[in-house]
């Protein structure tokens, strides 16, 4: 005999009522019948559930350990039942948004809006560092959406077919502790750090390129540039051992400060992506100005930078500008 969760109601029926013949009155069979079905169930999972005499029927230890997972089970069971219920009775399914993020300090409010103003909505997230790895998961309708950034006026790779629309550009800063000679000053020119180390995170994009030429402009070639993710860069920039570039809307971190390179010599445009010819594409006007809300979101704990952008309106959120690669 397999064991069905009707049998699991029996064990917490008989558990509940503390007795065989009350459980039985209370699931409208017979007490003979019950019985026998106990003991089916009994023999199925190799031994007695219930130590049974005059004063009633007590769980044995092999019998709370069944009770233990039924007790689990049939209230997700109902859960289940009655969800299924519900959206078959809709007649629609819950919407649903699959989102791949490079090194994206928006994704997070992006998901916390859509989760807050769709509370059905099915909702999952791919970190990765390859923008390339993201395209190709979007263009084989494994994500709906990549969001991620590229220096400058680039574009992304027009090899998988996507289109991309701007959600903001934002100019590159300069990630520094708060005891550096430097940190004083609202701007710092790129030439002062030419004797600093730098640490990044990796990925398969433009700017490393980006940042080499702007040194070069500059009068120097960076020294030894340390590569690790998020986290190992701000330790090794807390510990004094290198100094990072990092976008504008970085969350604050203390001990740390973030200052502008003067002349704006690095631009980084936040982008979304997503396939024209998936059901996604539907959605995507949606989408961009989601992402639009959760850049301006990201603003909050940045009131200097606020400032900034709105005396610099090249910056920030700009008029929607599509960028269809190939």
């Amino acid at each position: 005999m397999n064991l069905e969760l009707r049998h699991l109601r029996v064990v917490c029926a008989i558990a509940e009522t503390g007795s065989v013949t009350k459980a039985a009155s209370a699931l409208g069979l017979a007490q003979p019948a019950l019985t026998a079905q106990l003991q089916r169930i009994e023999r199925t999972l190799g031994g007695p559930l219930f130590d049974r005499d005059r004063r009633g029927a007590r769980p044995t230890a092999l019998g709370e350990l069944v009770l233990a997972r039924a007790r689990v089970l049939l209230p997700a069971m109902k859960g289940l039942q009655d969800e299924a219920a519900r959206l078959a009775g809709a007649g629609d399914a819950p919407p649903c948004y699959r989102f791949g993020g490079v090194n994206s300090p928006i994704l997070g409010r992006m998901v916390h809006r859509l989760a807050a103003e769709q509370p059905p909505a099915q909702i999952t997230t791919l970190a990765s560092w390859s923008v390339d790895e993201l395209a190709q998961l979007v263009a084989g309708g494994r994500l709906d959406f990549a969001l991620t950034g590229v220096c400058g006026d680039a574009s992304p790779s027009a090899g998988f077919g996507l289109s991309w629309q701007e959600v903001a550009i934002d100019p590159v800063l300069v990630l520094l502790p708060e005891t550096h000679p430097l940190a004083a000053h609202d701007e710092v020119r790129l030439a002062d750090l030419r004797h600093e180390q730098w640490v990044a995170a990796p990925g398969d994009g433009c700017f490393a390129d980006c940042f080499a030429t702007a040194c070069a402009r500059a009068g120097f070639t960076p020294r030894k540039v340390y590569e690790t993710d998020i986290r190992g860069c701000v330790d090794l920039v807390e510990a004094g051992v290198a100094i990072a570039l990092c976008q504008a809307t970085f969350r604050p971190v203390a001990g740390l400060v973030t200052r502008r390179l003067a002349g704006i010599p690095l631009r980084w445009r936040l982008l979304l992506g997503w396939h024209p010819d998936s059901p996604a594409a539907r959605k995507a006007d949606l989408m961009v100005q989601t992402a639009k809300a959760a850049y301006v979101d990201s603003l909050a704990p940045h009131p200097a930078y606020l400032d900034w952008l709105l005396r610099h309106p090249a910056f920030g959120v700009r008029q929607p500008t599509g960028v269809r690669p190939g």
